[in-house]
């Protein structure tokens, strides 16, 4: 008897848990939509909060729930909800010049993800594995760029990057900082909850 009420608290606790991540998992699909909706037109890539929220996610939630919140977000601008920046979706977007940089966020999660699960609390090493997801993302996104740009050259290349990343550069950094601050105080409060 005993069994059986402690299989149901087990299963229950699952559930639970579950559910908990599912909302996580939403409430960061809305934050990743509202910080793409925070937009300054800015040459060809615009400046959004995007890299704040797509790191802070990961960071939140882990690895593979943050990759299927950046896959669920990813996945509602390509049915055309308009969840990217400029209030824009559809699968135009995704495979435009700077798609690449929204589809390299995907990487970024699987590349930052693991490297914060070991950095633990440290926050250097916390800050060095989302800064390895950024530049990674910002290599994908480049040459989606000059490939679909049809200036996939060394030279497209160097000037893709030049208009593309290095004048977001010192931002992204400094957004990956807020990230840093703001998870240092959120996680242990989700990570208490899904206990």
């Amino acid at each position: 008897m005993q069994t059986q009420s402690q299989s149901k608290s087990s299963s229950a606790s699952i559930r639970r848990r579950v559910t908990l991540r599912l909302c996580y998992a939403a409430m960061g699909v809305a934050l990743l939509a509202i910080c793409s909706w925070i937009s300054v037109p800015f040459f060809s890539v615009p400046f959004t909060m995007q890299t704040f929220a797509v790191f802070f996610v990961v960071g939140l939630l882990g690895t593979k729930w943050g990759f299927v919140t950046i896959l669920a977000y990813i996945g509602l601008g390509a049915l055309g909800v308009p969840v990217f920046s400029g209030f824009g979706g559809g699968v135009g977007q995704l495979i435009g010049v700077t798609g690449g940089y929204i589809v390299g966020f995907l990487i970024a999660a699987l590349v930052s993800g693991p490297l914060c699960r070991l950095a633990k609390d440290n926050l250097l090493w916390n800050y060095l594995a989302m800064l390895a997801g950024l530049i990674v993302c910002y290599l994908f996104g480049t040459l989606w760029f000059t490939f679909v740009a049809g200036t996939f050259t060394w030279a497209g290349f160097g000037s893709a990057l030049m208009l593309c990343v290095v004048p977001f550069l010192a931002f992204d950094m400094a957004k990956l900082l807020l990230a840093q601050f703001l998870l240092r105080r959120l996680k242990p409060l989700v990570n208490r909850s899904l206990q």
